[in-house]
Order: C-alpha cells, then sequence, then structure tokens
C-alpha cells in the first residue's frame, strides 16, 4: 500500500502499485509467523521511501520466525515525551531497564513494542537517543506519530511529519501477529499553526480497504495518540471534548471498527482510563513520563509506566506497569485526612480500573463490602502539582479530577484496613493501612 490504495500480492509475493512520490513510502501489511524486519536500532522497518523515478523496485525481504504468534505480548508505551537531555537519562536509565526487565521475564515469547505518540517533546533532534533506548530494551518498537513529534514549521499536515518519516516511515499502516490484526493511525493533523484531532480522507480510504481484508469478528487492535473520545471532558463538567482532546471525526472510525472486536490503544492526556463506545473498547494509557517527567506519577496519580498486553489466541488481557514497581503494584491507597473535602474517608487510587473490576475493604479483618467509587482529586497529585509554583519543572501542571478513586468512610477506631481489587480477569490485587 501507499496509504491510500492497497492491493494484494500475487503467489509468488510481487505486487504491482501506481502511486505518486508525494504518498511517501511504499509499505505491507507483515503476515504473522514472520519476523519483524528491523532497522539498526530495533525500530519496524516494513516501509520504503518512495522515489520519483517513474518506475521503482521494492524488495521486502521476510523471515519466517521459529518462534509462535498465536501468543504474544505487546508493551505499550505513552508519552515518553522527553525534551532535553536530563529527561532523556531519566528515559534510558529509569524506562528503558524496566521494560528490558519485563521483556526478559516473558522468556521466548514473541515481544513487541508499540510507541503510542509524543515520543519527543517538540525537539526532534533526540530522536535518536530514544532509538538508542529501542535498541536497549531489546524487542521491535513500532511507532505512532503525536503532536509533540511534528516538524511544526511546517505549514502543511504532510510536511509536518518529514523528520518522524525520516526515523520511522509512514504515520498509518498495519500489521499481523497471531490471530490479530493491528493498525497504527495518525490522527494528529497539523494545520500550519496548531493541530486537531482528526482522521483524514486518504487515512479512511486506506483503512476501509485495510480492514476489507480482515475476517468480520477478529480482534483488532488500534494505536494511534489522540484519544477517539476519552472522558476527560465530562470529568471537567464539558459537555464535548477539545478538538485537541478526540478525534473530530470519530463516528467515521467506529463505522469501520463495528464489525470487529476492536481494542483501541491511545495517550496523550497522560493519564489512565478505559472507555466503550461503539462496540469498541478504548484503552488510555498512563504516560511512560508521568506530568512531563516533573515527578513519579502522571497527574490522574497514576505512576508513570506502561501497559502490558497479553494475546492469547483471540482473546485480549492487560495490565498497567508501574516503572520500578513489581507488575502487582495497580494500587494507592491514602489515610484519612489527606484529602481535606473528606477527612473522614481513607482512599484507593486504582488506575487502571473499569466497570469489570471489584474493589472491597476490610476493617481489622472484618469485612465492608464494596468501596464507593467517587470523583475527585488524586492526593498525591494535589500535594506535588496544585498551585502556580508546582511542580518546579512544570509549573503550568495541575490535578486533573479522575473517576477512579474509591472512599471508605471510617469511624477513627481503625487499626487496620485493607482493600482488595479483583480485575476483570480474575487477578486479585492488593493494599493496607494502619493507624
Amino acid at each position: 500500500t501507499d496509504g491510500v490504495q492497497v492491493v494484494d500480492t500475487a503467489p509468488d509475493g510481487t505486487f504491482e502499485l501506481v502511486t505518486v512520490p508525494e504518498q511517501g513510502f511504499v509499505r505491507i501489511t507483515l503476515p504473522s509467523g514472520y519476523r519483524i524486519p528491523v532497522n539498526a536500532p530495533g525500530t519496524a522497518r516494513f516501509y520504503q521511501p518512495l522515489t520519483r523515478s517513474s518506475e521503482q523496485s521494492a524488495v521486502f525481504e521476510l523471515e519466517p520466525d521459529p518462534v509462535p504468534h498465536d501468543d504474544h505480548t505487546l508493551l505499550l508505551l505513552g508519552d515518553i515525551q522527553t525534551q532535553n537531555a536530563t529527561e532523556t537519562g531519566w528515559f534510558l536509565s529509569q524506562s528503558v531497564p524496566d521494560l528490558r526487565g519485563t521483556a526478559a521475564s516473558l522468556g521466548d515469547e514473541h515481544v513487541f513494542g508499540i510507541s503510542c505518540g509524543d515520543i519527543m517533546f517538540d525537539n526532534l533532534e533526540f530522536y535518536p537517543d530514544y532509538e538508542r533506548g529501542v535498541q536497549g530494551v531489546g524487542i521491535p518498537f513500532f511507532q505512532v506519530v503525536g503532536n509533540h513529534d511534528l516538524d511544526m514549521d511546517s505549514p502543511t499536515d504532510r510536511g509536518s511529519v518529514e523528520t518522524f518519516g525520516r526515523h520511522f516511515g509512514p504515520g498509518h499502516y498495519s500489521f499481523n501477529r497471531g490471530a490479530v490484526h493491528y493498525v497504527v493511525l495518525d490522527d494528529v493533523f497539523w494545520y500550519g499553526s496548531g493541530y486537531l484531532g482528526y482522521l483524514d480522507a486518504d487515512t479512511l480510504r486506506w483503512l476501509e480497504q485495510d480492514l476489507a481484508r480482515v475476517e468480520p469478528g477478529s480482534p483488532v487492535i488500534v494505536a494511534t495518540h489522540i484519544p477517539v473520545i476519552g472522558s476527560q471532558h465530562l470529568r471537567l463538567g464539558e459537555e464535548s471534548p477539545s478538538l485537541r482532546l478526540a478525534i473530530t471525526n470519530r463516528e467515521a472510525l467506529y463505522r469501520l471498527l463495528e464489525p470487529f472486536e476492536a481494542h483501541i490503544l491511545t495517550g496523550h492526556t497522560h493519564e489512565c482510563e478505559h472507555v466503550f463506545e461503539h462496540g469498541t473498547h478504548e484503552h488510555v494509557t498512563g504516560a511512560v513520563c508521568g506530568a512531563w517527567w516533573s515527578g513519579p506519577i502522571c497527574h490522574d496519580g497514576t505512576p508513570n509506566g506502561y501497559c502490558v498486553y497479553t494475546i492469547r489466541g483471540e482473546q485480549v488481557s492487560w495490565r498497567y506497569k508501574a516503572t520500578g514497581h513489581e507488575p502487582d503494584h495497580q494500587m494507592r491507597l491514602h489515610r484519612t485526612g489527606t484529602d481535606p473535602a473528606t477527612p473522614g474517608e481513607l482512599l484507593a487510587n486504582i488506575w487502571n480500573w473499569d466497570p469489570e473490576w471489584t474493589v472491597r475493604w476490610f476493617a481489622d479483618g472484618q469485612p465492608h463490602g464494596e468501596m464507593e467509587r467517587r470523583r475527585g482529586l488524586d492526593p498525591l497529585s494535589v500535594e506535588l502539582h496544585s498551585g502556580p509554583d508546582l511542580p518546579a519543572r512544570r509549573d503550568w501542571v495541575e490535578p486533573v479530577p479522575v473517576d477512579h478513586l474509591f472512599r471508605a468512610a471510617l469511624t477513627g477506631e481503625e487499626r487496620h484496613v485493607a482493600v482488595e481489587a479483583t480485575d476483570r480477569f480474575g487477578r486479585v490485587y492488593s493494599g493496607e493501612w494502619r493507624r
């Protein structure tokens, strides 16, 4: 495909495609059962630049993979967003070893990564340092373009991704692993002085042809940067999302995904949430950089980290992995009095919660049933981010209301409180507080 039209290869692997150089690249949909071709640092190489010659030969050499793909793991990185050498150093010294350890813990399983946009924070000269990080993790990585990954001196959307393209190839493409069809989309539309969430006509035309080759009912995992809808606007008391925080023509995407079991993986907002719309499950993942490398958490209280997706045949499961913590670190408890609005409550922030979870609490060994979910600010985020002077490195960061806080009203007599959270896959996580 050239990103607009899609053609099938002949049985011997040959193909013909009539295109124009302005399309940038010819790329393939990598079939399952073959190794992911990579550039020297380990970034996926499934594309070749188009030239201005009247005829061009593009050869893609694929190597069969002896490791089965039916069971595989995806490491999803949202918003690495390094802006300078200091932040790049933190990514290389904190995030990369954690990712490498997670990948190593999976043994011989097929593992790959997707960086879900905002790899940089405007300073694109640090792309080689990101590539060095990919090399350090030791697994192939696909890249998604984010709003901070653009050439912002470009007057056009097409021109805004030239530097990204030189390093990582096209902005939209697809590939297969096991029974799953993966799609990467560029939903950042640059109009010369800013951006909005939008899928252009070429992308939608390509996506329609791409998905026409996928069996209805199959799992499709879409990775894109700006959330399709998210819920931040609702938590802020607004009727509709900002043009920069959602895909403005999302109905077109929903229509194309309707025949499939679709998971949409996004970043951009530096928080964790799950949104269910039009038969899709949108996963907004926490940021590798947290609140823009200002401290250990995102502005919703989610720890700096990434998400681990485990695929078994057509079944998809996931768990958030906080950088520097064990995999079962899935909540943080805040003692009574931490939140001035509710001084008698103990709060639990369970950042990767979705409606299929159950959250129970126990006081001095006695069960007290399910905790009550409420909207509010994470107390640690308030402590680290609230006010005009905090955080010191990014004083524009502020806490954001979240819907994954849980409360337990205490009497003041309790000596020990335990919280037990069971996720939709039956995994149990716990936390405790002692007076």
